[in-house]
């Protein structure tokens, strides 16, 4: 092809729809258990839903730097939508050339790319427009691609739904996706409002078990638990192996107070999203509760109940510390265990705890507490933003040996030398440190009972900080 040719090529691409196009991480990278996820909906979704799953695994593949796993992906997609959309298979098949053309275009075949460009131009000039189109299914196809990419792009996914319900009112698919996105933006919103799309969306599309769970959640948080359980019970009869069925029926189960079930529920959820740090902290904090409970029963055997207490914490941390090798930030545990529990505040979290500079750790850490939340908690956490950025930019030579840090650095040198299990326990605790006066008494899980008696904050030798990792 002559270079001519590639400077159009490379002006026609951008218009394309699909996943090229349609910023679905911006700054972020791809999320460890995101692959998972979507491998799981593939296994388990309606047919009619697996051709936009296996769009977004190409986009996954390709980002990852493995186009030709990615074209299979497009394959797989295609044959799904001839199979299953004969009387819109051409308009539905354009985000799919769209992609195949951008991974062609990568991949240096950009006679291939060409070829898909053009199969998306024949029918794109049939609505007046030759590279991209207004189409109630194709607004489907990004608001469900947008569900899959974080909290932070609910509120985008929400808007492309209600465009396609504005030509296709009683349409069940675009009708799910709506509930679902505004579920997720549930604390915006008033509750009732919420169950009210779920229960259209269940009406209208019966055979979507993770809307019945969703739906028996919101009827949870309007105090109609005993109308909402049965929809989580018959979700987990017919659809016992979906991981996002699991993961939001054993949220119900916690916020019930059936704590072993909502483990058990959990626990199964693992056994296909094994890298979900997410998932790891919900069992611990499971496991914390019921410790809590144990503690406020009364036992003539006080033996007994000690060594269940100690039973349970150590399950607890032992699910916490696997939480930190999937990559869940520890400071971010504190606001798990203090109810801001939105599984995609987590999952975003998650991403960004490998990635981030401290400092901006924080940044996300105050935009979900208040920006004018002034508590000892995070005084600290202005320390080690402070400490840190001093140490990013060679400010001074050592750590001093009283900085209210120092268990977070060394931390991060143990990390940076591939002992994860020693970087999880300075990290637990620096978070023990700092949540020594939250009410909610979690600094017991991370400091031994000397220093949580005496007061002491505990310090460790630091390392010079040119020997330390810039995290």
């Amino acid at each position: 092809m002559s270079e001519v040719n590639k400077n159009s090529l490379e002006k026609i691409l951008p218009q394309l729809k699909c996943h090229f196009t349609w910023n679905l991480f911006k700054e972020e990278s791809v999320s460890h258990d995101l692959e998972d996820r979507v491998c799981n909906q593939i296994e388990f979704l309606n047919t009619e839903f697996k051709a936009t799953m296996y769009n977004l695994l190409a986009y996954i593949k390709h980002l990852r730097g493995q186009n030709e796993a990615a074209l299979e992906c497009l394959q797989q997609a295609e044959k799904l939508i001839q199979k299953e959309h004969i009387d819109q298979k051409e308009v539905r098949s354009v985000v799919t050339w769209g992609n195949y053309a951008w991974v062609y275009y990568h991949m240096g075949r950009l006679s291939d790319a060409q070829v898909y460009v053009d199969k998306v131009k024949e029918v794109c000039e049939k609505f007046s427009n030759p590279y991209s189109i207004e189409y109630p299914e194709l607004y489907s196809e990004e608001g469900w691609t947008l569900l899959q990419c974080g909290t932070k792009q609910n509120e985008r996914a929400k808007v492309y739904f209600e465009k396609a319900l504005e030509e296709k009112p009683s349409n069940p698919e675009f009708s799910t996706g709506l509930a679902i996105a505004m579920y997720r933006l549930d604390d915006k919103r008033p509750k009732q409002f919420c169950a009210s799309a779920l229960k259209q969306a269940v009406e209208l599309n019966p055979n979507n078990h993770y809307v019945k769970v969703l739906l028996g959640l919101a009827l949870q948080k309007i105090h109609k638990e005993a109308e909402g359980e049965p929809l989580v019970v018959e979700a987990l009869e017919k659809a016992p192996c979906q991981t996002d069925v699991l993961r939001s029926a054993a949220k119900f189960y916690r916020r019930k107070g059936d704590l072993d079930k909502a483990i058990e529920l959990f626990q199964k959820a693992l056994g296909s999203l094994p890298n979900n740090g997410y998932i790891y902290c919900q069992i611990a904090r499971c496991y914390w509760a019921k410790e809590k409970q144990i503690q406020n029963t009364e036992d003539s055997d006080a033996r007994r109940k000690r060594e269940k207490v100690e039973e349970l914490r150590k399950y607890a941390m032992n699910y916490l510390k696997k939480a930190v090798e999937k990559g869940l930030n520890p400071l971010d545990v504190y606001s798990n265990f203090n109810d801001l529990e939105t599984e995609e505040y987590f999952q975003t979290v998650s991403n960004k705890a490998k990635r981030k500079q401290p400092h901006q750790r924080y940044s996300n850490f105050q935009e979900y507490h208040g920006q004018s939340e002034d508590t000892p908690v995070l005084h600290d956490l202005r320390a080690l933003t402070i400490s840190t950025l001093s140490t990013e930019n060679g400010a001074e030579n050592h750590i001093p040996q009283d900085a209210p840090n120092s268990w977070y650095f060394q931390g991060l040198t143990h990390k940076q030398n591939g002992d994860l299990l020693q970087a999880a326990e300075c990290f637990e605790k620096e978070l023990g440190r700092l949540l020594r006066n939250s009410p909610s008494g979690i600094s017991s899980f991370f400091l031994p009972a000397s220093e949580l008696e005496e007061g002491s904050e505990a310090r460790v030798q630091t390392a010079p900080l040119s020997e330390l990792p810039h995290a």
